[in-house]
């Protein structure tokens, strides 16, 4: 006689069974979970799609090196307003090009408090509220931070293009040859 064939053994597993289904629909919770593991299996052994980013990514040409204050710097926050989609934050008086990150600098991104914006008291304090309009020259940041700051800075000039210096209040311009990143101050009778 083999197993198969053994009427004990096919009770016991339709009895097995049997209870498992009851215990299993016996309460909506129990009904639940089973659904949720068979939706999480699913999930996990079907192929995943690569995500679409949610805006095609423009090849935009550089942008031309320039100084600005924290009015111009503004409109670079993304929008197609003055600074076409572009996305610039300053970090510690430098301006950089992020707009190759707008998924995280953007519109709608994480950081997108730090667009068109001097970031580095954000970055400093690890804190990604929208930061002041106003002029901050991180004097009563502790040593720590300004620190911080600095590491904040050499990665954005690693990843990103430098654009120029983000100018204090009644600071000038200055002008950057096309060939070269030195600057050389502007006529200091006029303010731009």
């Amino acid at each position: 006689m083999s197993l198969d064939e053994d009427p004990m053994l096919t009770s016991t597993e339709e009895s097995l069974v049997r209870m498992m289904w009851d215990e299993v629909f016996s309460s909506w919770l129990n009904i639940a979970l089973v659904a949720a593991i068979f939706f999480l299996i699913y999930k996990i052994l079907s192929p995943t799609k690569e995500p679409r980013p949610a805006e095609p990514e423009r090849d935009l040409p550089p942008l031309k090196k320039q100084d600005m204050d924290l009015k111009q710097l503004r409109e670079y926050d993304g929008s197609d307003n003055g600074g076409k989609g572009r996305v610039c934050v300053a970090v510690n008086g430098k301006i950089f090009d992020v707009t190759r990150g707008r998924r995280f600098y953007g519109p709608g991104g994480p950081y997108s408090g730090f667009a068109g914006r001097d970031a580095s008291r954000g970055l400093a304090t690890f804190s990604v509220e929208p930061v002041s309009d106003d002029y901050d020259d991180l004097s009563d940041l502790k040593p720590s931070e300004l620190e911080q700051v600095k590491e904040w800075e050499l990665q954005f000039n690693e990843k990103y293009d430098y654009v120029g210096r983000l100018l204090k209040p009644g600071e000038i311009k200055g002008s950057y040859s096309d060939d070269e990143s030195d600057i050389s101050e502007v006529d200091h009778d006029k303010k731009d």
